[in-house]
């Protein structure tokens, strides 16, 4: 059981990561096309950063510490058997 709720975990973790980095070079992309006079969607981006970016980097760090303490618990109670 504890394996395939750290599998899910993981890979939820993937998943999120990986928005996050699409939404890191969409910002960068939008940035710059903003500097250029290019609109490439930095108002839909900042509309987006509360709904959507914002919490999945706050899933990420908190799945990331979860993942991290339910290993760290796992092996302490393998080494006391």
């Amino acid at each position: 059981m504890k394996d395939k709720i750290l599998n899910w975990l993981n890979l939820i973790l993937v998943v999120d990561v990986f928005l996050v980095l699409f939404g890191f070079g969409w910002f960068a992309i939008a940035v710059i096309g903003q500097a250029t006079g290019v609109p490439l969607g930095l108002d839909l981006w900042h509309q987006l950063w509360q709904p959507l970016f914002n919490p999945a980097i706050g899933i990420l760090m908190g799945g990331a510490i979860l993942s991290g303490a339910i290993s760290w618990i796992s092996r302490k109670f393998q080494s006391n058997q």
